[in-house]
Order: structure tokens, then sequence, then C-alpha cells
């Protein structure tokens, strides 16, 4: 089995990373695969409601100028996803939450089911408002939310800082056990098994 993370944060070593090494080095140590894949500086463009994807049935972005498509395809072969995002004003970066939307919505079958989490990093305040904006997506998609023994928050400011705050180095440990276990008794037996489910009935509130 394997868990794909996103580091959301341009700064290549930088804290998130570092939140998010202490999940893989967890993980690998509960015999999960782990993969940490660098958002980088690049620009991510956001989605345009342009529909392409849903109409050609693609399977993803039509626009395959940035990252979005290659973590698609990484996404297909992962069984959970971790994302982690410095706190930008309250907020996840904006390159990852850009990400997220657009591979949700244009490779979505990439990702339901599959559980997941979210991490963010900052220097003070604003944590719980950016984790709560990087969970909301999951549950749109059936994704069990992974939780810990506290919100997935780890503090530091100069890079690689975050490694001293050690009840959140010790958070990412126990994230890493519970999403090993889950994914056991998911794929427990060699066996794939999610709930059956009635189909969605959409309803706009102005028809």
């Amino acid at each position: 089995m394997k868990v794909l993370l996103i580091n959301g944060s341009a700064r290549r070593k930088g804290n998130a990373y570092t939140a998010l090494s202490e999940v893989a080095k967890q993980l690998e140590k509960n015999g999960i695969e782990a993969e940490i894949v660098q958002i980088g500086a690049k620009p991510v463009r956001g989605c345009v409601a342009c529909g392409q994807c849903k109409a050609k049935g693609l399977g993803k972005c039509v626009f395959d100028d940035d990252i979005c498509n290659q973590v698609a395809a990484k996404m297909a072969e992962a069984d959970a996803l971790i994302v982690g995002s410095p706190v930008y004003y309250g907020q996840p970066n904006g390159s990852v939450l850009s990400l997220m939307q657009r591979l949700f919505y244009s490779a979505g079958e990439t990702v339901k089911n599959k559980p997941a989490a979210a991490v963010c990093v900052c220097r003070r305040g604003g944590a719980t408002a950016a984790f709560q904006t990087l969970n909301m997506p999951f549950q749109m998609m059936n994704m069990p939310v992974v939780t810990s023994q506290y919100w997935n928050i780890v503090y530091g400011a100069a890079e690689g800082q975050a490694a001293l705050d050690t009840e959140g180095m010790q958070t990412m440990r126990t994230l890493a056990d519970n999403m090993a276990w889950m994914l056991n008794k998911i794929h427990a037996d060699g066996k794939t098994v999610y709930p059956e489910r009635e189909q969605w009935q959409m309803m706009n509130f102005i028809r």
C-alpha cells in the first residue's frame, strides 16, 4: 500500500516538509510506502470552470502545463492522500488549493473513497482555519478523514524549526499510525472493500 503526501509549500525543505517527513517515516515503519510530492514554486493555475474534463471524459484537467495531471497520475496508483500546507493569512497556500480543486473535479475517481488527512504548519495562528479548509474537499469525495491525537498542526517559523515542536511531531507519528491502521482494515485479506452507496441526488436551491 502507498500514501501520496503533497507538500503544498514552495520551500522544498521547509517546515511543511519537516512535518510530512515525520509522517512518511512512521508510515514506512508500519510497512506503508510513502511518497512526498513537492508542489514547487512554479505557478499552479486555478480552475476556470471550462468543464472540458467532464465533457470530453478526460479523467484529468484539460490544461497540462503544471503539476496537476502529474499528481492525478500518482494518485491513481496511491491508496491514500495527505496534503500539507503552510498557513498564509489564516489560509492554506493558494497553489495547493488550486491543485486540490482541479484534481478533485477533473480526476475525482483517483481520490474517491481513499483515506485522507490534512497537515498545517504555522508560525503562530490561523492553522485551525487553514486545517478546516483543507479537510472540506475530502468529505465531498467520500474520503475517510484520518485523525490523530490532536489537530494535525505543527508550529515553527525558521526552516526546520517544526522538528522542535515535540507534540506536533508526535501528532504526525500518531496520524501515520492511524492511517496505516485504516489502510490495513480497508485492504484486509488483499481485498479492497468500500461501502455501497446510494446514487447521488444533487439538488440546487434555485431551479
